[in-house]
């Protein structure tokens, strides 16, 4: 039998420890090409991979969350891209007053990338904290002033997500789940809400033993931030599958073609969210490749959308060829502590595109 170049990468993969476990899958248009499960999903219970394990998606809830529940507020008109956030936000003082929407989602609001607010948090009754981060985001000095640079930012992400359930009037988990996930039929794409329900049937992958919980995370949000702030967040916190992340970016580009009679989203927003048309790699949202050194490959075309999660996981996206790779891995199981997945990362798509032969002509 001849072999298989991707699975032998995958497998060289975990030979050189770039992560314990992963599951791959290659999509040509709705079709699934490759999809595999490797490794363990738990180095400690030696429990394996399989293509049904739910990993924590991280900062993939970026684009396959929040952006969403965005994208859908500004086509129904109760979110304007170029409103100021504090039209809804009044809480933010002067010189946040200024950031818009699109600035927000496109890492241009000048909040800085990230800070520490679990030290902070940990100390509040459970009941006080994810209102208080709106606070703590209020009181944090801006890195330079909006819509002059981009800063890939979380707490951009976390301001969406109290935007988004300002703008709702429900919880950001609920409004993904009745407004957008349920209508098309994806199960397998949600949060875990404090406190963790330890009767969960999912079967997770586990990320870290963590040196703030002081225990190993499995199916609870490794993100702190986002876990002190009770699971639910608009940086971090969505858990899933790898068939169900394809089976959202390939109803994405179904909706953005006009090829589904009852879609969720207009074409028109998704094709503003997909090309924001910006200098520099950041959709409204989603990522785009770098010109140099991309996660995705030197074959992934520009007009390719995805994004990479902390946690060892991305998504790429090409119109162009009609190709999808969702790569989940639990990279940081059981520590964070290096990050060979960078380099791996180009050499995978690389080999995919190469050995299936779908390439932009």
């Amino acid at each position: 039998m001849k072999a298989d170049p991707v699975d032998d990468l995958m497998h060289k993969g975990l030979r050189e420890r770039v992560f314990p476990g992963a599951v791959l899958l290659v999509g040509k248009g709705d079709a699934t090409l490759f999809l595999q499960a490797y490794g363990k999903a738990d180095l400690f219970s030696n429990r394996p991979m399989t293509p049904e394990t739910v990993f924590d998606l991280a900062s993939l809830t970026k684009p396959l969350a929040t952006a969403l529940a965005v994208a859908r507020l500004v086509d129904r008109g109760r979110i304007a891209l170029d409103r100021p956030a504090a039209d809804l936000l009044p809480e933010l003082p002067g010189d946040k007053t200024a950031i818009t929407v699109r600035q927000l989602l496109s890492h241009r609001s000048g909040l800085p990338a990230h800070r520490l607010f679990y030290m902070i948090l940990k100390n509040l009754d459970p009941g006080e904290r994810k209102d208080a981060v709106l606070g703590l985001i209020a009181r944090t000095p801006l890195e330079t002033p909006p819509g002059t640079s981009t800063l890939y930012s979380d707490l951009g992400f976390m301001l969406l997500c109290r935007l988004v359930e300002r703008a709702a009037g429900c919880a950001l988990d609920r409004f993904l789940s009745e407004r957008i996930y349920g209508p098309m039929g994806i199960d397998d794409l949600f949060f875990v809400r404090l406190p963790t329900n330890s009767s969960s049937h999912h079967a997770f992958a586990a990320t870290e033993l963590c040196p703030v919980r002081c225990r190993l995370l499995a199916g609870e949000v490794h993100d702190d931030n986002a876990w002190y702030a009770g699971g639910v967040d608009g940086h971090a916190g969505l858990f899933g599958t790898a068939r169900a992340v394809f089976h959202l970016l390939r109803r994405l580009a179904a909706e953005h073609g006009g090829l589904v009679k009852t879609p969720v989203f207009s074409k028109e927003i998704l094709d503003r969210f997909f090309k924001n048309g910006s200098e520099d790699h950041f959709s409204l949202g989603f990522d785009r490749p770098a010109a140099e050194n991309s996660s995705a490959g030197r074959y992934f075309s520009k007009n390719s959308v995805g994004h990479l999660g902390f946690t060892g996981v991305s998504f790429w996206m090409d119109p162009t060829t009609d190709m999808t790779v969702v790569l989940l891995t639990n990279r940081v199981h059981p520590f964070r502590w290096h990050n060979r997945l960078v380099d791996f990362r180009p050499k995978i798509h690389d080999r995919i595109v190469e050995h299936f032969g779908i390439q932009a002509d």
